[in-house]
């Protein structure tokens, strides 16, 4: 079988065994789990073997045309180089683990099925987006992926919140898509094709007209697929979804594609200086600003949601100072480690059986009791602060090497300003996301809340997952040496400048945490760290996702006195726990305007409009009552009648005809 036919089945097997979930999950429910697992473990197998046979070489590229459109033509076209191999492989895998994670998870849930066939169809959109090489063929499984995120987003539509989420989700994205659409018809028109691989070539002979236009078109898209600032609120509110949807969005597909996108397209972005400036200036206030919002919230899914936009925002850095390489990288790296913590999270959640284990206020007990949560987390988190050898030190570096590069001169890809701006944004990050991971491993395993009953040992189908992610999470950085000719052969190795002060940083806050903890702890005694609503208690078989939808719904703590976040941000502590008030303005400059204009058409149609066509029907109404009136069937009123418009009518003629004699 040839590598393209082997390319083209990845994404078709995900989508059939999407199709055949939903016709078979009520008429044959036994077959719901394998449809679920099998297509996407044969895709991940099918990804592997086409990233072997490609082998970080020559591209392999096909097309054909899928329809005249009388102008610039669509193509169904493949394109498969070294990212887009990797990419899939990535995307593939952590599909795999989700939906095996997920048999176990929502064994209870009725809507199981059609959950499984949207992750399924999830799943193909995404490696339809990575293996695309035709732009409207991309932007297919781009909206493919925000319609499945709001289906499994408001899976527990029972919720208001979950309901709201999902809308909010749907409707940020929308916000970027619409100048994104724009953006991509734009760089058709100039470049004359919607294939990848022309609008590369007319970049390279210098056919783009507007480039500066078009790559701040592309970038709004971007910015809300991937969570950047200012379109990065709908992520947080994401977790009312189910756990392991949480870490499919926030690990392999959605917020990847946007990054991914940027990074097949990174020529285009190149050419506009002040595109490359306003990315890096996005990016940094992403980390930054996300990091602080993570240091202040109690919800376990939460810091974990913000940092997600965290290390988006140092992929999107490192192509700001054109090294996708290193964004890629990075986007690799944070997969594996990302999709464990959330993974994790859900068996924390699980494991409880309440709906008040979500907050980490609330959590005590857990080392012990979920021991491989404990361990698999604890590797994760380490990956996520960057502490060597884990794999998120090894990718971080790489985008802090490719900042100092560009900073310094060395590389004239991205302006120089741009470099600086991403390598201080960067390195005050790496201080930042040590501080909330470290606090958000005391808090869920060190904690002193009110103890959930213990509901016994998870399925195995949950805990394996955890082990199998925690592979790539400790050893995937040790590959840095042997992916420079998958990822343009720029090297991806560290350097002792920004290991040095990357990891300093990063065990500087890990320690003034400890050391505020520490020291909260030993002045709050443990009976009033526990003053907190006592859990409800489901029972022992309640499904974990519904649980956690419920937890949204209840009251959170005022402030837990022994946590370390508060005393670390201070003043900044409430507006970060807020997400810095961001969905308070956009309430202000555009919910409250747009709700106000509809107010004012309602009322224009109902008192005007209506008015018009009320008097309309009226006078039509009054007509007719009088044509009724005269309709009275009496033969002599008739012609009564006859006779005096005879009469009228001779009237009238003899007065005509003396006044043209006279």
């Amino acid at each position: 079988m040839t590598t393209t036919t082997l390319a083209v089945l990845v994404p078709l097997l995900p989508f059939l065994g999407a199709v055949a979930g939903l016709l078979l999950g009520r008429t044959a429910p036994g077959f719901v789990r394998p449809l679920a697992v099998l297509p996407v473990l044969a895709a991940a197998a099918l990804a592997v073997a086409v990233a072997v046979r490609q082998g970080g070489g020559k591209a392999i590229d096909a097309a054909t045309q899928l329809t005249p459109t009388g102008s610039i033509p669509i193509d169904l076209a493949l394109y498969v180089d070294g990212f887009a191999a990797l990419v899939a492989v990535l995307v593939g895998v952590v599909a795999t683990c989700v939906q095996v994670y997920s048999t176990g998870y929502l064994r209870e849930d009725p809507r199981y099925p059609s959950y499984a066939a949207l992750v399924s169809l999830f799943t193909s959109a995404m490696l339809l987006v990575v293996y695309s090489g035709d732009l409207m063929v991309l932007l297919v499984g781009w909206e493919i992926m925000g319609i499945c995120s709001y289906f499994l987003v408001g899976h527990y539509w029972e919720t208001p919140e979950a309901r709201a989420a999902s809308l909010k989700a749907f409707l940020v994205t929308k916000l970027g898509d619409v100048p994104f659409l724009i953006g991509l018809f734009a760089l058709a028109a100039d470049a004359g094709t919607f294939r990848i691989t022309g609008v590369l070539g007319a970049v390279a002979s210098g056919g783009l007209d507007h480039p500066t236009l078009i790559a701040l078109l592309l970038l709004a898209g971007v910015a809300g697929k991937s969570a950047q600032f200012p379109l990065h609120t709908w992520l947080p509110d994401a977790m009312a979804g189910p756990t392991p949807v949480s870490a499919l969005i926030h690990a392999a597909t959605m917020v990847a594609a946007g990054i991914y996108f940027t990074a097949r397209l990174l020529p285009v972005f190149a050419e506009s200086a002040a595109a490359m400036t306003v990315l890096a200036v996005m990016a940094a206030v992403t980390m930054v600003g996300s990091a602080l919002a993570a240091l202040a919230q109690d919800d376990i899914k939460r810091v974990l949601a913000y940092s997600t936009i965290g290390q988006l925002g140092y992929m999107a850095g490192a192509l700001a100072v054109g090294d996708r390489g290193a964004a890629v990288f990075h986007l690799l790296s944070h997969a594996a480690f990302k999709a464990l913590l959330f993974l994790a999270a859900g068996t924390v959640i699980h494991a409880a059986g309440t709906n008040s284990l979500t907050a980490m206020s609330r959590m005590s007990g857990l080392a012990k009791r979920v021991p491989d949560a404990y361990w698999t987390m604890t590797v994760a988190l380490l990956a996520l602060a960057a502490i060597p050898p884990f794999a998120g030190f090894f990718s971080k570096e790489a985008v802090l090497v490719a900042a100092e590069h560009t900073a310094l001169g060395d590389r004239a890809v991205a302006p120089a300003g741009a470099g600086w701006t991403v390598l201080v944004a960067g390195l005050l990050t790496a201080l930042l996301t040590a501080a909330y991971a470290l606090r958000l491993w005391l808090r869920t395993f060190r904690g002193r809340g009110a103890e959930a009953p213990d509901h016994g040992r998870q399925p195995l189908t949950m805990t394996t997952v955890l082990w199998v992610l925690a592979i790539p999470s400790l050893g995937f950085g040790l590959t840095v040496t042997y992916l420079d000719d998958w990822l343009d052969g720029n090297a991806l190795t560290p350097t002792l400048t920004t290991a040095v002060l990357g990891t300093g940083l990063a065990a500087a806050g890990a320690a003034v945490t400890y050391a505020v903890w520490r020291t909260l702890a030993a002045r709050t005694p443990a009976a009033v760290a526990a003053q907190v609503p006592a859990p409800h208690v489901a029972h022992p078989d309640a499904d974990a996702g519904l649980v956690e939808a419920e937890a949204l719904t209840l009251p959170q703590p005022a402030g837990d006195p022994a946590d370390p976040g508060r005393a670390l941000l201070g003043p900044l502590y409430g507006p970060a726990a807020d997400g810095f008030h961001l969905d308070a303005v956009y309430r202000t400059a555009f919910v409250r305007p747009v709700l106000a204009a509809a107010s004012l058409v309602r009322f224009l149609d109902r008192e005007v409009v209506d008015t018009y066509v009320r008097a309309a029907g009226t006078s039509a109404k009054g007509l007719g009552w009088l044509v009724r009136r005269a309709q009275t069937g009496n033969v002599q009123t008739y012609l009564s009648a006859l006779l005096a418009g005879s009469v009228v009518l001779a009237i009238v003629a003899v007065a005509l005809a003396n006044a043209a004699g006279a």
